[in-house]
């Protein structure tokens, strides 16, 4: 009976690794697509402040990045990849 339920929590983790990881990447991906409509708005507005702009872009976009990378931490926490 434990091993059973051993193999049914072990399901259940994979399918939350599956999960975490699927909405950390939707997250990540419409954060920096929202990111990069500002940027080519704010661009196409005022030219000149590209230079400027792109560098806050970058920043945002790593922060958005991040928040994918955790998902993927704790993803492979979850299947027992990494202790």
């Amino acid at each position: 009976m434990a091993a059973e339920e051993l193999k049914t929590i072990s399901d259940l983790a994979q399918l939350g690794a599956g999960i975490a990881i699927g909405f950390g990447a939707i997250g990540a991906g419409l954060g920096i697509g929202i990111a990069t409509k500002g940027l080519m708005d704010a661009i196409a507005r005022q030219p000149e402040i590209a230079g400027k702009a792109v560098g806050f872009f970058l920043v945002g976009a790593a922060l958005a990045e991040a928040c994918a990378i955790y998902a993927l931490i704790i993803a492979l926490k979850l299947s027992g990849m990494i202790g």
